[in-house]
C-alpha cells in the first residue's frame, strides 16, 4: 500500500512539473517595425501643447475626470492620457482585424 501511495505521489509531482514547464512563444514578424511604431506616440512628460504641435489636434478630447484630473485625447492610432497638462501614458490602438 505504501509503495502504491508513493508511486501515485511521484506521478502527481511529475505532472505538476510538466504543466509548469509549458510556456508561450510570441513571434514578431518584424521586430524593427514593432519598435519604430512605439516611437510614433507621445512620450511621458510632454505637455498638451507639445503633443498638439507634434501630432496635430486629436479626433476626440475627453473632459478631465477625478483628482488629480486625468484627461484623455484620442487620435487615430493611439490614445494619450494626461495628468494636469503632462502626458502620463500613451497607448497605441490595436489594429482592427
Amino acid at each position: 500500500m505504501g509503495k502504491r501511495i508513493g508511486a501515485s505521489f511521484a506521478i502527481v509531482i511529475l505532472a505538476a512539473v510538466a504543466v509548469t514547464a509549458i510556456g508561450q512563444t510570441l513571434i514578431v514578424d518584424n521586430p524593427a517595425a514593432a519598435d519604430s511604431d512605439l516611437t510614433q506616440i507621445p512620450s511621458r512628460g510632454m505637455t498638451m501643447e507639445s503633443v498638439e504641435a507634434n501630432f496635430g489636434s486629436p479626433a476626440n478630447r475627453r473632459a478631465p475626470v477625478g483628482d488629480p484630473p486625468i484627461t484623455r485625447w484620442e487620435y487615430g492610432d493611439f490614445i494619450v492620457y494626461f495628468e494636469y497638462k503632462r502626458v502620463i501614458h500613451a497607448v497605441a490602438k490595436r489594429p482592427v482585424s
